[in-house]
This record gives structure tokens, sequence and C-alpha cells, in this order.
């Protein structure tokens, strides 16, 4: 009998630089007329995602927009072949809980919540929500649980804004039966 050896089975996720491909992207895009927030990339075991975000500066993203970009991006991508293996492209508007990909588009919507990621722990925690208070630079200051943490874009894994549901018109109506109770049935309200 010959020599064992071992076998070694490796699974591994293939990383990719987003900021870089973004970057990319973004020339492809302006020319449209539109901006490139930020992409996504989602591992998968068969097929993976590329989520692109866009936007446009003076209007609402339209189903066009998002078609018109994702030809152009289809054709770059086709042409450059930066991501190995098959892959499923999705370009998308921000929506409401808009993701923040750069300190710049955190300075854009200073005074808004966010909910936030961090890669290491801060005080024991890795995800935070509060108010983005001020931006200097790649440094981002958020007022959180009474407090105030200074952050370093490069410290945050991923960030998406907190709607205003109300400032949005969107608060649920009062559920019926919360208002005040019937008497000598429990408190009433006054």
């Amino acid at each position: 009998m010959g020599q064992q050896r071992p076998f070694f089975v490796c699974r591994y996720r293939i990383g990719l630089d987003t900021h870089t491909l973004a970057e990319r992207l973004a020339p492809a895009l302006a020319d449209l007329g539109l901006e490139c927030l930020g992409v996504e990339w989602n591992p998968g075991r068969g097929e993976s995602l590329l989520r692109v975000y866009i936007d446009a500066a003076d209007r609402a993203v339209t189903l066009d927009d998002c078609e018109a970009a994702s030809r152009e991006i289809s054709a770059l991508l086709d042409v450059e072949d930066p991501i190995p293996g098959r892959y499923v492209l999705e370009v998308s508007s921000p929506g409401v809980d808009r993701p923040l990909f750069s300190a710049a588009q955190f300075a854009r919507h200073v005074g808004a919540e966010a909910r936030i990621t961090l890669k290491l722990p801060l005080a024991g925690r890795r995800r935070l929500r509060g108010r983005i208070a001020e931006v200097v630079g790649s440094r981002i200051a958020v007022e959180h649980d009474g407090t105030r943490s200074e952050l370093e874009y490069a410290d945050i894994e991923s960030a998406r804004l907190v709607p205003d549901w109300e400032a949005l018109g969107y608060l649920p109506a009062p559920k019926p039966g919360k208002g005040k109770t019937k008497p000598g049935k429990g408190k009433t309200k006054q």
C-alpha cells in the first residue's frame, strides 16, 4: 500500500473590490446622466449577485434608467470580465433606506438617521443606529444612545439611512380600539 495523503476540501468566497468596480462603472453611468452610488457583491454557491445602485441628481430614478444602466454595465463587464464565474447583475435605485458607500454620501445626509455596521466592535457593539451629526473628511460623527461616536469611514462595513416614515407620509393609522376605554372597563385617557 502506498502512502496515504490527506484530502482537503477548500471552499472560498471570491473577493471583489467593489469600490474599484464602482469607480470603473461611474464614467459609463455618468454618460447616461446617472451616478454610481456603489456596488454590493453577494457571492453564492452557484450564482452570485452583483447589485449596482444608481441615482439621478435632479430627479427620481426610473425603470428606464435602470434598464439603460443595466445594458451599459453588462456591455462593460462582458468586455473587461472582472468577475469570475456566474453572477446575476441587478441595477437598483437606492430606495428609501438608501445605502451609504462613502463619507461624501454621509455628508449629503447630515441630520438623518442611519443604521451602521462596523467592521470591528466599538465599546462592544458592531451595530449602531443614530443621527449623522457631522462629516469632516473621512471622519463621521454619529449621535446614538445619548453619546457621540467619531467613526473613520474605513471602519464601516455597511450603512443605510433609516426612512423617516412620518416625513414621507407613511405613518400607519392607529389600530382600532387603542383609544379611550369604555367607562367602567379601565382607565380613561384625559
